[in-house]
């Protein structure tokens, strides 16, 4: 190690780069050496990193010369806010497999282009990890993110435990405590990141938090007992997902929804765990569909609160403005109607069009102002009369049909259930967002019946579903349909 100490810090705009590279440089200075700090901008707040370069030296009779910014190849500490940002810096060479030591947080900030697809565009930050093995001398790798969460605190207090976990500085933890203790503000919430981090133990199989809202009445407590040894019953491998299915439609809806759910997948039991998982995986997110009373329902939640004031630091007393957006077509008021009138205006397009009229213009509610609260949780009440709108019934037929398709394949094609039950991933969200997911879960379908005699036919539904959720356009999923027609034409 060279007597001049190179640390960069890499982090974009809320993570707190700036006070991590203040403390480091503070923590050199108060320990008797000098330090010094500059920091390059990312593109702009949430589209780059903005790196920060600090170099520290014992304090020494002559003028230490720093450099002003990093150079790849020659850095003896990297701290990345990010797994993926530390991806980054080793495609760019700073990470040298015989001096470096890397300090990063595993958890992720997903890009646009991870957002956009239809699917699962996310990137892999595991195989990341993996990879980093090879480039950095020592690595210090774990959620830190979860960390600053779990103290009230910032990520930047939990990196700043990493450091001082790695031993990458000539430095006590103690003297990384003294530097937070003089922070002007947080430094309670600050010094609980840093303790956490300095001791943390990593859990490979970190359980799923169970719902916080939900709350059985006592007169519905046995009921609940009762499906909770269902659930018990069912195969060892099922369990779990099973589990979570089972809470996530009791809070979407009631106990007896949470019943009607392990009825349906009770007929997808006892055949391959592939099987097992997705039919509870997927059925349940068939059942907890998006409508105006979910999410009235989710904005009027004591949690609710709680999270927002957590997340922009703001203390139980203080005073809160909360503006709601929507922005609901006459299609969703009309879900939201009694089956009998929902069907009787649907029907008819000048209706619709005359309840267009109302609803052309977004909404903005205050849901910190009694009316807008009220008027949200008014919707959020009809919960129990869910059954009986239209929007229910449109989903209870999409439900049959998809349990009904996946059934038709068993026993002997157990492989082809799995692809179709897989296709309800194709459909998410609410209003524009949940009819483009129909259409393509309905082209799929499409698909699949012109290869279901075919002994590959899983394999070529997985393609069309693929496909589907490869991009925002459908061109992709137009292009597989195509390709099915051309052979099955052939065939015919």
């Amino acid at each position: 190690m060279s007597a001049i100490l190179k640390i960069t810090v890499r982090a974009v705009g809320g993570q707190g780069g700036g006070v991590l590279s203040n403390w480091i440089v503070a923590l050199a200075e108060a320990n008797g050496h000098v330090a010094q700090m500059t920091s390059v901008a990312g593109v702009a707040q949430r589209t780059g990193a903005t790196i920060y370069y600090i170099e520290i030296a014992p304090a020494a009779a002559e003028q230490m010369i720093f450099a002003l910014s990093p150079t790849p190849g020659n850095i003896d500490v990297l701290i990345a806010a990010e797994i993926m940002e530390a991806g980054r810096a080793a495609q760019r060479g700073f990470l040298s497999p015989d001096k470096t030591t890397l300090i990063t947080s595993t958890h992720r900030i997903f890009a646009v282009s991870e957002k956009e697809l239809p699917g699962d565009g996310r990137g892999d930050g595991g195989a990341v990890l993996d990879t980093l093995a090879g480039h950095a001398k020592n690595i210090v790798a774990f959620d830190m993110e979860r960390i600053a969460q779990d103290t009230g605190s910032f990520i930047s207090a939990s990196l700043f435990g990493g450091l001082a976990r790695s031993g990458a500085l000539p430095f006590e933890p103690d003297a990384f405590r003294a530097v937070l203790s003089e922070s002007p503000k947080g430094a309670a919430a600050s010094l609980r990141a840093f303790d956490a981090a300095l001791v943390f133990e990593d859990v490979a199989d970190r359980l799923p938090a169970d719902h916080a809202d939900m709350h059985i009445p006592p007169s519905l407590l046995s009921d609940w007992q009762e499906l909770e040894k269902r659930v018990s019953d069912a195969p060892q491998d099922a369990q779990r997902m099973l589990r979570a299915g089972l809470r996530k439609v009791v809070d979407y809806q009631d106990v007896a929804y949470g019943a009607e759910y392990l009825d349906h997948v009770s007929t997808f039991l006892d055949f391959s765990t592939d099987l097992d998982q997705v039919a509870a995986k997927y059925i349940a997110n068939a059942m907890c569909y998006d409508d105006i009373i979910r999410v009235a329902d989710l904005k009027t939640r004591a949690s609710r609160d709680a999270r927002l004031r957590s997340e922009q630091e703001i203390p139980q007393d203080g005073i809160v403005h909360v503006t709601e957006y929507f922005h609901p077509r006459a299609e969703e008021i009309c879900a939201t109607l009694p089956l009998g009138a929902g069907e009787w205006i649907s029907a008819r397009p000048m209706a619709m069009r005359v309840l267009g009229l109302f609803f052309r213009k977004g909404r903005r509610i205050r849901s910190d102002r009694l009316f807008g609260f009220a008027l949200l949780w008014l919707l959020a009440g009809l919960r129990p009369k869910r059954r009986k709108l239209l929007r229910h019934a449109t989903e209870r037929a999409h439900l049959e049909r998809l349990i009904g398709r996946a059934q038709s394949c068993l026993p002997e094609r157990q492989e082809l259930a799995v692809e179709v039950l897989s296709c309800q991933r194709l459909i998410k969200g609410y209003s524009d967002i949940h009819a483009l997911g129909l259409s393509r879960f309905d082209k799929v379908m499409s698909g699949l019946e012109l290869v279901e005699d075919r002994e590959d036919a899983s394999e070529w539904v997985k393609r069309l579903r693929t496909s589907a959720l490869a991009d925002t356009t459908g061109e992709a999923l137009d292009g597989a349909l195509k390709t099915v027609r051309s052979f099955t034409a052939r065939a015919a």
